[in-house]
């Protein structure tokens, strides 16, 4: 029997559950990135009134795309290096103080912050001004 096998059970399914996110997040930045072609395509026939999308509004879909992509990258790099230190951690003799939570806050407030720019965005690129 590996010994504190229930601990290292359950740091591993935490990094998956880390990798699964990470997957989802990134591929949510490619499907924004790619977005704004399905938008130049379906606003005109939205609005009604022919308009298109604003250089400016393709420009922030790709940077917000780009982004959640790297956020994604980041966020598995940071599963990784907790894996491999909560690891070493288990098997340790000596107490650890735990890991600290604020790159998680950090990395949840930016996914907050370009999900409500993200709602911004595809108000304003689909609803006709008023």
């Amino acid at each position: 029997m590996i010994r504190n096998f229930s601990d290292h059970a359950a740091n591993e399914r935490t990094f998956l559950a880390w990798v699964r996110t990470a997957i989802a997040v990134m591929a949510f930045g490619f499907l924004v990135e790619r977005f704004d072609l399905f938008l130049e395509t379906v606003a005109p026939s939205l609005s009604g009134s022919g308009r298109m999308l604003s250089p400016a509004g393709q420009k922030f879909g790709n940077f917000a795309g780009l982004t959640l992509i790297v956020v994604g990258t980041a966020m598995v790099a940071l599963a990784m290096i907790r894996f491999v230190r909560n690891a070493r951690d288990i098997d340790s003799d000596e107490p650890k103080p735990g890991a600290g939570s604020k790159l998680d806050l950090a990395l949840a407030s930016l996914l907050i912050l370009l999900g409500l720019s993200m709602f911004l965005y595809l108000s304003h690129a689909v609803v006709p001004t008023i």
